[in-house]
C-alpha cells in the first residue's frame, strides 16, 4: 500500500487588516517625526551636546544576543545620531564609549571594544561622507594601555580630520570625569614647577581657570545639553567639570534602539526649558 504524500504547511497569506494597520501604523509614525523636525527646525539646538550611549550590553541580553553583538549595533548607532546632528547643524558633540571603569569588565569584552575603536576609526578615515561634511573627529581621555593597533588607528583618524571645522565630534575613551580633573590639577601644577612657581604659593592663588586650561576639553564650549540612553538616571561622572550647567535628559531606550524620534524629543525638551545659569 503507498504511503500517503506528507501534508505541507500552506502559507497564510497575512489579514489584510493587518497589513493595514501596520501600513497605517508607519505612516502615523512618519508623520509624527516629520511634525517633530519640524518643530525643532524652529528652534535652537545645542551648541555642545554629550551623550552618554548607554544599554549596549542590557539590550544584547533583551535580544538573546551576546555584549560585543550589543556594542557592534551601537557602533552603528553612534554613526546615525552623527548624521541627525549634522543635519540640524550642531556644532560640537562629544559621545561617551568606553570609562575608566569599564576597563574592569571581562577581557575579552574589553579586548572586542579595542578592535571595534580601531575599526570604527579605520572606517571614519575611509568614508567619503566625513570628509566631505568636514567632520573634526578627536579623541578625549586616556588610551595610554590601548593595543597600539588601536591607538594608531584613533591617531590616524584625529590627523586626517585636524583641520575641519564644520562638526566637531570628541570621542570620550579611557574617560572619568574624576580622572580627569585630578590630571588636569597635576598639570597645572607641573606647569607652574617648571616655571619656578613657588607650589606653597600656587596653592593660595590656584583658580578654576588654571583647571580648565589642562582638561581634556581645554578651548572646547562646555556642554549644554547631555543624553543618557538605557533609563538610567545619573551622570555616571561625564564631563563632570564641564557640565555643571548642563541640561540633562533621559531616556528609556537602550543606545542601538534609540529612534530618531527619541533624539528630536530630546532637542524639543531642551528647547523648553529656561537656562538661568545660577541666577
Amino acid at each position: 500500500m503507498a504511503s500517503a504524500a506528507p501534508v505541507r504547511p500552506q502559507p497564510v497569506a497575512p489579514d489584510r487588516r493587518v497589513t493595514a494597520w501596520r501600513w497605517w501604523n508607519r505612516g502615523l509614525y512618519w508623520l509624527y517625526e516629520r511634525r517633530l523636525l519640524a518643530q525643532v527646525r524652529g528652534g535652537p539646538v545645542p551648541n555642545h551636546l554629550g551623550i552618554i550611549m548607554d544599554g549596549n550590553r542590557r539590550f544584547a541580553r533583551a535580544v538573546g544576543l551576546d555584549a560585543k553583538a550589543g556594542h557592534d549595533y551601537g557602533a552603528g548607532k553612534a554613526r546615525d545620531v552623527l548624521a541627525w546632528c549634522l543635519d540640524l547643524g550642531i556644532q560640537h558633540v562629544t559621545l561617551w564609549g568606553f570609562s575608566t571603569d569599564n576597563r574592569g569588565r571581562d577581557p575579552e569584552e574589553v579586548a572586542h571594544l579595542h578592535r571595534l575603536f580601531a575599526a570604527q576609526a579605520r572606517e571614519f578615515l575611509a568614508d567619503t561622507e566625513l570628509h566631505r561634511n568636514e567632520v573634526q573627529v578627536r579623541v578625549i581621555g586616556d588610551i595610554d594601555d590601548f593595543p597600539e593597533e588601536s591607538k594608531e588607528a584613533l591617531r590616524a583618524m584625529e590627523v586626517a580630520t585636524a583641520k575641519y571645522d564644520r562638526l566637531h565630534l570628541h570621542v570620550a575613551l579611557g574617560y572619568g570625569g574624576r580622572e580627569e580633573i585630578v590630571a588636569a590639577v597635576r598639570a597645572a601644577l607641573r606647569a607652574h614647577a617648571d616655571a619656578g612657581d613657588d607650589l606653597a604659593k600656587v596653592a593660595e592663588t590656584l583658580d578654576a581657570g588654571d583647571i580648565g586650561r589642562h582638561l581634556y576639553t581645554a578651548g572646547l564650549p562646555d556642554p549644554d545639553f547631555i543624553v543618557r540612553t538605557s533609563g538610567e538616571v545619573r551622570s555616571s561622572g561625564f564631563l563632570l567639570w564641564q557640565a555643571a550647567y548642563a541640561e540633562f535628559y533621559f531616556c528609556d531606550a537602550y543606545w542601538p534602539e534609540f529612534r530618531r524620534i527619541d533624539f528630536l524629543r530630546a532637542l524639543r525638551s531642551f528647547q523648553q526649558r529656561q537656562r538661568r545659569f545660577g541666577r
